[in-house]
């Protein structure tokens, strides 16, 4: 029996601090997050009226998976997860409400832009690349095709836009000048290396990452850039399935590419308030979670069953 799809969580023995497109915070204590994975989705900027089955287990498992295999892959990096145990804070019922949809991590200054990292061009990219022959507006090789490797992953950032509004590409240059010189290019060096680190990992499970976004902050105490937020789920990249690859066309995925194809071809790309019909919600799931199966070796039921509390 399928879990209830929760859009909405209201946790009461904690004091919520934000709430995302996706994601809601509360504060634990000074210098600790619990960070709440709801089942809700976005498409081009817009929260469905409703959402996704196991989406918010699928991204946090994810996320926590590949924490372990990107700081065993990296020597120094560092990341904001602490644990997937729920914090014994919880009343038992927000405990059972946030059950393998939360974890605590660390509290730390946020960098505010999206790290943007293309291995193929696709999407935005592809159509800016269309017009101008660039991308952000950094000159490309001429007669690329859709869903070609670029010959090295860009970074291509952009704004991180308030809830409601819409993320801004930009250029590595202003992404500089708003997150400061002294850290800029670290930023774009990890996130770099997270990408090709990741990218081969996941290549030798059948899946290419096309592109995806990080997020970064700042110990201030050590003076470390961290990476936090969620990190190579569907949500947050797009997933391609090896086996069926293609340049010169668009891509079977495992992300909610499904979802933006139907939004668009409905006419109800940007609109508020749309409902998915089940079947494409149901589909969307399944999606999430055979990538999920592929990535980590295990299915998400069976990662659920190990978890503890």
């Amino acid at each position: 029996m399928s879990p209830p799809v929760l859009t909405t969580i209201e946790l009461t023995s904690l004091p919520k601090l934000a709430s995302g497109k996706v994601r809601d915070l509360y504060s634990l204590d000074d210098k600790t997050l619990l960070f709440v994975t709801t089942d809700r989705i976005s498409a081009y900027d817009v929260i469905m009226a409703n959402g996704v089955p196991f989406k918010g287990a699928t991204l946090t498992q994810l996320t926590a998976h590949w924490f372990g295999v990107l700081t065993e892959r990296i020597p120094g990096l560092k990341t904001h997860f602490l644990t997937l145990s729920p914090p014994a804070a919880l009343s038992p019922a927000d405990r059972e409400l946030v059950r393998a949809r939360s974890m605590q991590v660390r509290k730390l200054k946020v960098f505010p832009i999206e790290v943007i990292v293309r291995g193929y061009i696709t999407g935005s990219a592809w159509k800016e690349y269309q017009k101008t022959g660039t991308v952000h507006g950094l000159a490309q090789p001429a007669g690329l095709q859709e869903c070609s490797p670029f010959p090295e992953p860009i970074y291509t950032p952009s704004t991180k836009a308030e809830l409601g509004q819409h993320d801004e590409n930009i250029s590595p240059e202003k992404a500089a000048e708003i997150v400061g010189d002294r850290y800029a290019s670290r930023i774009e060096e990890l996130a770099l290396k997270v990408y090709k680190t990741a990218a081969e990992y996941a290549r030798e499970r059948g899946i290419i990452i096309a592109d995806t976004k990080f997020e970064f902050g700042l110990d201030e105490e050590t003076d470390d850039i961290v990476l936090i937020d969620e990190v190579l789920t569907p949500d947050s990249s797009r997933f391609w399935p090896a086996d069926r690859y293609e340049a010169g066309r668009d891509q079977d995925s495992f992300d909610k590419q499904y979802l933006r194809n139907w939004l668009t071809k409905e006419g109800l790309k940007g609109k508020e308030g749309v409902a998915m019909p089940e079947q494409i919600a149901a589909a969307t799931a399944a999606r999430y979670k055979e990538a999920f199966k592929l990535l980590t070796g295990k299915t998400l039921e069976e990662a659920l069953a190990q978890l503890e509390g």
